[in-house]
């Protein structure tokens, strides 16, 4: 319907096409738009996130909320703090061994806020060659993070 009213609304029967030509033509381009639209994934973690705002479990309702638990939790269990020291020393040593040394000074120069403009004057590169690394960093952490859920 959009499709056959956009037809109406943009024809020229001044041009040679005829009106039905040109409705068709018309409502299969919104055909074509309504389906990428509806397949893109392009939105799919906003719209498949999970509310803080709901209740820890299903069967309490309004009991505990996500955001209290998450604000409230700290590690205070030594087994806690020794699993965790454990599996963040574990993850540098998987960087460290899949970046190389212009990419670990390049993430490091990212993580402390440094633009890609400054990063590529300290380091006397290109910012594509810094645009560049940072891709290459980004596909190397996902995987190297895929790896330690395996583990």
């Amino acid at each position: 319907m959009i499709g056959l009213y956009k037809a109406i609304r943009d024809y020229d029967p001044t041009r040679q096409a005829s009106f039905r030509s040109f409705a068709e033509l018309c409502v299969t381009r919104q055909l074509i738009t309504a389906i990428k639209s509806a397949t893109r994934q392009k939105h799919t973690p906003l719209n498949s996130y999970v509310s803080l705002s709901r209740s820890a479990s299903l069967e309490d309702e309004g009991e505990r909320l996500l955001a209290d638990i998450l604000a409230v939790k700290g590690i205070c269990d030594p087994a806690e703090i020794v699993i965790s020291e454990w599996e963040s020393a574990r993850i540098r040593q998987g960087f460290t061994e899949v970046l190389s040394s212009l990419e670990a000074r390049v993430l490091r120069l990212y993580v402390e806020g440094k633009s890609y403009q400054e990063i590529a004057e300290a380091l006397g590169r290109h910012v594509k060659s810094v645009d560049n690394a940072l891709q290459r960093i980004k596909r190397k952490v996902e995987v190297q993070i895929e790896r330690c859920r395996v583990c």
